[in-house]
């Protein structure tokens, strides 16, 4: 904060800090709180607003554990997003580590690129090439029967399998770049020591470069399952009726079936769903928020 002041002098910082705080409280803090209050009211016409039955209730929360359905997709939701994680895990970490240990310095900028060409391209162009790409009738579907690894064409979309592909290039950056980022930081002569007394690439990957890559992974699998969460493009587009997604329910109450006191009751659902994740792999992980701020 000093730093700041002395670079910016008080009238800027001050001026920086009270941009801040009013867009943190306009499109952050106020619509959280607003949605709160909606899931914990009754969904009533605007003449009854205000009135004896516009009372506090659990019954917009209490809605998701007796709609089988409900819940079902919600559960289902938990699971594939974790599983698009622990997918999206195992295939940036090796790229990751490529990229951060292994790759020459003057060639590390065009993988960097290569890298990130492809999401200059809005999310849902990009989704609606995967949906070519795993058409009954598309690329993919004939390159496998072409290696004679099928003997027709799979339906990949219109179910989880789509989805999850899908998701896992959509948000493989996310992965990539927070574990690259911590293990550049890793001393290769640590590596190298390694290997000299014996070590095999599991053994130095599981004692040296995990431990050290942690907070990166950490992050890297907050922002994966976060966005895997509370994705609506990708399941609405590669899925189907029997792959709905958590949010494709929420915003259904919102913008078809008109209760947003119910929406935003299932919305801070999936909130305190990705709340939870985050503890959970800061604990998994043994990392701090000082660890993952790095």
């Amino acid at each position: 904060m000093g730093g700041v002041l002395r670079r910016y002098g008080p009238v800027l910082t001050a001026a920086i800090l009270l941009a801040v705080a009013v867009w943190l409280l306009l499109l952050v803090v106020l619509p959280q709180l607003l949605m709160v209050d909606f899931s914990f009211r009754p969904s009533l016409p605007p003449s009854k607003a205000g009135g004896p039955e516009d009372v506090y209730t659990l019954r917009n929360y209490a809605t998701l554990w007796t709609n089988q359905i409900h819940l079902a997709i919600f559960l289902k939701t938990i699971w594939a997003s974790s599983l698009v994680t622990a997918v999206t895990l195992a295939v940036c970490y090796p790229v990751a580590f490529y990229m951060a240990q292994v790759a020459p310095r003057r060639r590390l900028p065009l993988l960097v690129l290569m890298l990130v060409v492809p999401f200059w391209i809005n999310e849902l162009l990009r989704t609606f090439a995967w949906y070519i790409i795993l058409a009954f009738n598309g690329p993919l579907n004939a390159l496998l029967v072409g290696l004679g690894l099928f003997s027709e064409p799979q339906r990949l979309l219109g179910g989880d399998t789509g989805v999850i592909i899908g998701m896992v290039y959509v948000y493989i950056l996310f992965m990539v770049f927070p574990i690259m980022n911590a293990m550049e930081s890793l001393d290769r002569n640590q590596i190298e020591a390694a290997r000299d007394l014996g070590a095999g690439w599991l053994r130095i990957h599981r004692r040296i470069v995990i431990p050290h890559a942690k907070p990166g992974i950490a992050v890297g699998c907050i922002m994966t399952f976060m966005l895997a969460a509370g994705s609506y493009a990708v399941p609405a587009l590669l899925g189907g009726p029997q792959s709905r997604w958590f949010t494709e329910v929420i915003y259904n109450w919102f913008f078809e079936g008109g209760n947003w006191n119910q929406g935003a009751a299932y919305a801070f659902i999936l909130l305190i769903l990705c709340v939870t994740f985050i503890l959970l792999m800061m604990r998994l992980f043994r990392v701090g928020l000082t660890d993952i701020a790095k």
